[in-house]
């Protein structure tokens, strides 16, 4: 499989100077396509600022990011906007979705933004509500689902507009053990489908259920291993 996504030597550098902070601090990562890949670490350990880097939400002090063979710093603004559109489907810990629409409005907003004929975009958005399991909940606002039923909703939302990368931040922070499984195994079966799936967790047993783990600490990347085998990863660089 070839790379959709390389970078090398990245940092990220906040109040350059005697008190910078190193967010990154040369960060190099390649990522296959089609991998299910598992990027943990603790609450100030880099990983997010390396999340905003992967999704185009942020640029680096220093270093490139190649994404599907482009140089990701020579693009513009508008060229990462179509990225971020076309390109990623972004999961999060908190959901984001809009309280007065419903379920299958929720779903339909990426494609209006893409110009979609309303049909169309109406098809697309139910067909993505059935894949995650909730054919019967399109016009169920998130007051009226639970937990787990909001983050499937992001989730079809997510992968509407067919991205093949796949960005889940935290995606089970704020769920139950049960619903946590089911996101999982429903990023597992994206990912089984052919996406490729960056899952972004402080959690070690959520992150053993990707096939690759990559431990980051301090802006660095200390491990990376199978998602089989978390306590004996091999060092990064071995």
């Amino acid at each position: 499989m070839a790379d959709i996504i390389r970078i090398q030597n990245m940092y990220k550098i906040y109040n350059p100077g005697p008190g910078e902070v190193r967010a990154l601090d040369g960060v190099s990562l390649t990522v296959e396509e089609g991998a299910f890949v598992a990027i943990v670490g603790q609450s100030g350990s880099g990983k997010s600022t390396l999340m905003n880097m992967l999704g185009c939400l942020d640029s680096p002090t220093e270093g490139e990011y190649w994404l599907e063979g482009k140089n990701v710093a020579h693009l513009s603004d508008r060229e990462l906007s179509d990225i971020r559109n076309l390109h990623i489907g972004f999961i999060f810990q908190g959901f984001h979705l809009i309280p007065s629409l419903d379920a299958l409005e929720n779903v339909e907003l990426p494609l209006l933004y893409r110009g979609m004929p309303r049909d169309e975009r109406r098809r697309i958005a139910a067909e993505s509500l059935a894949r995650v399991g909730l054919g019967e909940r399109l016009r169920h606002r998130p007051a009226e689902m639970s937990g787990g039923q909001q983050q499937r909703v992001a989730i079809a939302r997510a992968i509407a507009a067919r991205p093949p990368i796949l960005l889940a931040d935290e995606p089970t922070g704020n769920l139950d053990t049960a619903s946590g499984r089911e996101v999982m195994q429903i990023l597992q079966d994206l990912n089984g489908e052919g996406r490729t799936v960056i899952l972004i967790t402080h959690d070690s047993g959520i992150a053993a259920s990707a096939r690759r783990v990559v431990r980051i600490q301090d802006g660095r990347i200390v491990e990376d291993g199978p998602g089989s085998a978390v306590p004996s990863a091999r060092p990064a660089g071995e």
